[in-house]
């Protein structure tokens, strides 16, 4: 017998995966928790019926959410991801020599836990001894972080439940505190086809908080249409420009880098029309 999983990105569109076996499952305090093994996309990491992560296309994501703001700062040294308790994004921000320290707060420790069970080659980057995991609140640890960090990374699920607050402008403004007089932060900022009220509200709040913010696409199968979006926002360094730091990448690299705030003209039209 052939068992499917299904993930229903929005109430009309959904995307189908063949299921090999579940790994695990389990509920948290916070969310359903499963890692599932799919033929097409190996070892998916899902919440609440969400798949957050697949070993077969999480470079795409991971790489783009931190190396156009790691690649636009000139020496980030302290850098803090919010979410993203798989530890991709943490793997990603280990390849540059100048970081001291990363800072990963995760509200669910069962996520970090199962991630480095079952998903070690990306979850890998936690052992680090620059690495600190928190299990905490990441609205709460920014909100009192003033002027620590060169970097911040939302790397959040979709905006329900205890995310919802990553999307607000008073987070945004907690972000701007926390951040030093030159840094930077980026966003997951979901899919311009189905969340595009949600990218102009995101925008326009980054926007009102930066002197500059600026979106940038990148394209991931798994997720919501497969055209995602993300949001770099900073006090000085504009996103765009690349210092072309040398990195080892599957996705990322300088051209990409340039051409990732290349907007359609239909996504242009949620930042204002405005030429990125």
């Amino acid at each position: 017998m052939e068992l499917w999983f299904t993930e229903k990105q929005t109430p009309a569109l959904g995307i189908t995966c063949l299921v090999r076996e579940t790994v695990c499952r389990q509920k948290t305090r916070y969310q359903d928790l499963a890692i599932i093994d799919t033929v097409e996309f190996g070892r998916m990491l899902v919440l609440d019926g969400m798949v957050m992560t697949t070993e077969k296309d999480e470079f795409v994501y991971h790489e783009m959410l931190v190396h156009v703001v790691m690649q636009a700062h000139p020496a980030p040294r302290h850098v803090l991801v919010v979410g993203g308790g798989d530890g991709g994004a943490i793997r990603e921000v280990l390849k540059y020599e100048s970081v001291e320290t990363a800072t990963l707060v995760e509200i669910d420790g069962e996520v970090v836990e199962a991630c480095r069970k079952y998903l070690p080659q990306i979850s890998c980057g936690l052992q680090d001894p620059r690495v600190t995991v928190l299990i905490e609140d990441g609205l709460e640890h920014v909100k009192r972080s003033v002027g620590k960090y060169d970097v911040i990374l939302v790397d959040s699920t979709e905006p329900v439940g205890p995310a919802r607050g990553l999307f607000t402008v008073e987070f945004f403004r907690d972000v701007y505190r926390a951040l030093k007089k030159d840094g930077i932060m980026a966003a997951q900022t979901e899919s311009p086809f189905v969340n595009r009220e949600l990218i102009k509200e995101v925008f326009a709040g980054l926007g009102g908080v930066f002197p500059l913010a600026r979106l940038y696409l990148a394209s991931v199968p798994t997720y919501p249409s497969g055209l995602w979006s993300f949001t770099a926002a900073s006090k000085c360094y504009d996103p765009k420009n690349c210092r072309q730091k040398p990195v080892e990448t599957k996705y990322y690299n300088f051209a990409v880098h340039g051409a990732a705030f290349c907007l359609p003209g239909f996504v242009r039209e949620l930042v204002g029309g405005k030429e990125q």
